[in-house]
């Protein structure tokens, strides 16, 4: 026995060998998948379930803790058959293994329903579903922005729709792929283009997500995060118009709205023109009875239409003058546009020209010059003003004597090429050369008729 204590490296307790096989679970099994049929379910007051999860041949104790999932679809109950997702941990008080659910649904449901969930789930509980983000949809959209796919007949009968409903309404189409490897990203993208300002395209006023119909396998590009983070982070009003009434995505439960069809979107975010047009005529008859009651018992009726027969007039004289308006708009709108585009052209030809020489640079340089003169010649005394002229002067004295003209007055003289280049080799000098000779009275032109190219000693008195 002394042996058997002796070769033991440390004696634990049962606290440090439940800790340990507990870290050992949870670090090698992890989180898991098992399916099974629920038994023993219980739902505690403090909010936690606990039920055990068997088969033919085992069983093992499950617990969803208060905050770990949201509420069920369906109460659980005792036989039912169901898949669960959780991890695998141990129940220190009870050395008792058991499983903390975190994803539970029925049996066959799928991976892809699951991961829908488990994405629901976390999106909500960061308040992204909140109706209180949602931003409202403007009652007249000008410009539209669709996404969807080019050839498919969601965007044909959005297109059917929207001109018949709003026919002056500007539509602006992102083309992308609604299904496959990479559409979501697509799809991710195509939101942001259109979410943010561009010079290509006025701002939009509402951004639609369109598609058919589909199983949950063809929807899921819409339930993917990426596309759910950028309908988000969109500084415009987005609509989900993904499927039939029946197909929720969630792209749908953070969209500002959902629709159930594209065509119901295309319903619902424009007016009918022609209902509007209605309900603005009933409207004004409307306003025009209850004005007539309300002054058929007055002195003031003849007073009143009189005034609205001059109201009717000036009405009358506004629409017109908003009309004239409207067209002296455009006409200065395509003169605009057109003196613009000529003197678009103008300028970028005048530019070309300019470009090389960079007057710019030169006016800074002359003109930093010119205030660093004037600054210098401002803080100069008059005394040494004086003193420049003088020696200003003295040194124009001296360039007089020993400048060229000087040199002329003592008979030598200057004698220049056809081109006014100046001679200063007799190697320059070719037969039927024309030559002009500048001396201090005068200048005349002559004619090479032959060239001694000998160097010659002059005399030394010269």
């Amino acid at each position: 026995m002394d042996d058997l204590f002796g070769s033991a490296a440390k004696v634990l307790t049962v606290a440090e060998l439940t800790r340990a096989i507990r870290g050992t679970l949870e670090t090698k099994v992890g989180a898991v998948w098992v399916q099974g049929e629920v038994s023993n379910y219980k739902a505690h007051p403090s909010g936690h379930q606990y039920f055990t999860l068997k088969d033919s041949r085992a069983q093992i104790s499950c617990v969803i803790f208060r905050n770990a999932m949201g509420p069920l679809r369906k109460p659980l109950t005792d036989g039912a058959q169901v898949q669960v997702y959780g991890q695998i941990s141990v129940f220190e008080a009870r050395g008792q293994y058991q499983l903390s659910v975190q994803i539970l649904q029925p049996r066959g449901l799928g991976v892809l329903q699951a991961k829908f969930e488990a994405l629901k789930r976390k999106l909500e509980a960061e308040g992204l579903f909140d109706p209180a983000r949602k931003r409202p949809l403007p009652k007249f959209p000008r410009r539209i922005g669709i996404i969807t796919s080019p050839s498919g007949a969601a965007i044909r009968d959005m297109l059917n729709v929207l001109r018949r409903r709003a026919p002056n309404v500007h539509i602006l189409i992102n083309p992308v792929r609604v299904q496959g490897t990479g559409a979501a990203a697509e799809i991710a993208v195509a939101i942001r283009e259109l979410a943010q300002p561009n010079e290509s395209w006025a701002p939009l006023d509402v951004i639609v997500l369109a598609r058919g119909g589909g199983s949950i396998e063809d929807l899921w590009e819409f339930n993917e995060e990426i596309v759910a983070r950028a309908i988000v982070a969109s500084e415009i009003p987005v609509v989900s118009a993904v499927g039939h009434e029946i197909d929720f995505t969630i792209a749908d439960f953070v969209a500002d709205l959902r629709a159930p069809t594209p065509s119901a979107a295309a319903e619902v975010i424009v007016a009918d023109s022609v209902e509007v047009a209605r309900r603005v005529n009933e409207l004004a008859v409307c306003l025009d009875k209850c004005l007539r009651n309300f002054l058929s018992n007055s002195q003031m009726r003849l007073r009143f239409l009189w005034e609205r027969t001059l109201a009717r007039e000036l009405v009358n004289r506004m629409r017109d003058a908003q009309q004239q308006l409207d067209l002296a708009k455009e006409n200065l709108k395509r003169g605009v546009e057109q003196f613009l585009a000529t003197t678009r052209v103008a300028f970028v030809q005048r530019a070309r020209v300019l470009k090389s020489f960079h007057p710019g640079r030169e006016l800074v340089t002359r003109r930093n010059a010119l205030t660093d003169l004037s600054r210098r010649f401002a803080g100069i005394p008059s005394t040494l003003l004086r003193n420049a002229q003088q020696r200003f002067r003295r040194v124009d004295a001296i360039l007089r004597v020993l400048g060229p003209e000087a040199t002329l007055r003592r008979g030598y003289s200057i004698t220049r090429t056809g081109e006014g280049k100046v001679l200063r080799s007799v190697a320059q000098v070719t037969p039927a050369m024309q030559i002009s000779t500048q001396m201090s009275d005068g200048e005349f032109a002559s004619r090479v008729e032959q060239t001694d190219k000998k160097p010659r000693r002059l005399p030394k008195s010269c």
